[in-house]
């Protein structure tokens, strides 16, 4: 199940994000939706990055069945802007980052990985008629 925490205004129907995580896990997963100075804060504080970001994920270590695999804060300011660049709904931007802050529970890196993570959210988000992948935009603008 996911646990929606929404400190900004927007309306999140969480309806198909759920059903992008039961296929992906039987554990619960906290999302996060907040504004840039929220996520920038946790950037800095957990990765020592003073800047905003769109999504960050949090996994909780270790086999632990009865905990939730983790949690996933994206940045409502962010999705919002880069789903008007691209022409997509925001839904689907936040959709996107979910499934990318999804992979990254599960212990995927598209950092260190021979592009398992990459092929993985590829197939997710054709499945679910999603727009272009996170990690392909982030290596075009590279």
């Amino acid at each position: 199940m996911i646990f929606l925490e929404n400190t900004t205004e927007f309306t999140l129907d969480t309806a198909l994000l759920q059903t992008i995580a039961n296929r992906r896990t039987d554990r619960d997963i906290e999302l996060i939706l907040c504004d840039d100075a929220a996520i920038r804060e946790l950037n800095r504080t957990h990765r020592h990055i003073d800047r905003a970001t769109d999504v960050l994920s949090f996994p909780i270590e270790g086999d632990h069945d009865h905990l939730p695999l983790g949690t996933v804060v994206i940045s409502l300011d962010h999705a919002r802007a880069k789903a008007a660049e691209l022409h997509h709904t925001t839904d689907e931007e936040i959709a996107l980052l979910f499934i990318h802050g999804l992979l990254h529970l599960e212990g995927y890196d598209h950092e260190s990985d021979t592009g398992q993570m990459r092929e993985l959210e590829q197939t997710i988000l054709r499945d679910f008629g999603l727009p272009e992948s996170l990690i392909i935009r982030t290596e075009a603008t590279s």
